[in-house]
């Protein structure tokens, strides 16, 4: 089975309106199409799908993802309106992959750029977890793990330590997939919990610097998406970038 993670779409209302080094929605056009020539057989959207919070800019998402010849979800980053986007497409919380599942954790914390699961989240997450131990893949949006850039960091997932509290009861969970830090990123969570592989995205957008202290935009990055190919007892994953 092969996954496609995109992320970090940041569309607006008007298909013509920029952001700092382009195009979102030409960008996210170029991505779609590069990803669709991959054959693959779902793809998720880890957030922050819109810039402007705007029914137009969902109504935009899935026009532009519609050349897409599989199934694809979604879930809301702290830029999202989690409201208008249900209404366009609904939110699921698990997915079935045969010998696999996925589980999709929404993160956001209203007028907070920084995440946060909280109690009830958290507990679901977990019950979830108990109820089958297959291998299962989390999804979320903001990163569980520090990325190595101060001002990003700052702005990850606040209780990631009640997250891997969770996740060191439940040795199935394979890997976590993030957005929100616009960067190619790989990393571990703590021993403690299993070192599950966390992995962070390209956005189809701006690119964020990699182990900057203060914001910066990477212009010499170009957007893309992550590949996940998953087989029995194997999981593979690298990043594809796409010329615009």
């Amino acid at each position: 089975m092969r996954l496609i993670q995109i992320t970090d779409c940041h569309l607006h209302a008007d298909p013509a309106a920029r952001c700092r080094t382009g195009l979102p929605h030409r960008q996210l056009e170029r991505v779609v199409a590069a990803a669709a020539g991959l054959r693959p057989d779902m793809v998720l959207l880890t957030g922050d799908i819109s810039e402007d919070r705007t029914a137009a800019s969902y109504a935009e998402a899935e026009r532009l993802l519609a050349p897409l010849d599989c199934p694809w979800f979604w879930l809301p980053g702290n830029h999202d309106d989690p409201g208008l986007m249900a209404d366009c497409r609904p939110f699921l919380d698990a997915v079935d992959l045969d010998a696999r599942r996925l589980l999709l954790l929404d993160t956001q914390r209203i007028g907070q750029e920084a995440g946060e699961l909280g109690e009830a989240r958290l507990a679901a997450f977990a019950a979830r977890l108990a109820e089958d131990d297959r291998p299962t893949l989390v999804l979320m949006h903001h990163p569980p793990v520090a990325v190595g850039s101060a001002w990003m960091d700052a702005l990850g997932l606040t209780d990631a330590a009640a997250f891997w509290d969770v996740v060191a009861d439940h040795a199935h969970v394979e890997a976590v997939l993030c957005g929100h830090i616009h960067q190619a990123f790989a990393g571990r969570g703590p021993e403690a919990a299993g070192g599950v592989p966390v992995y962070g995205c390209p956005s189809t957008s701006d690119q964020f610097l990699p182990g900057a202290e203060d914001f910066a935009v990477d212009e010499a990055s170009r957007p893309g998406f992550r590949v996940v190919d998953l087989s029995r007892g194997a999981f593979a994953t690298w990043v594809e970038r796409v010329e615009l």
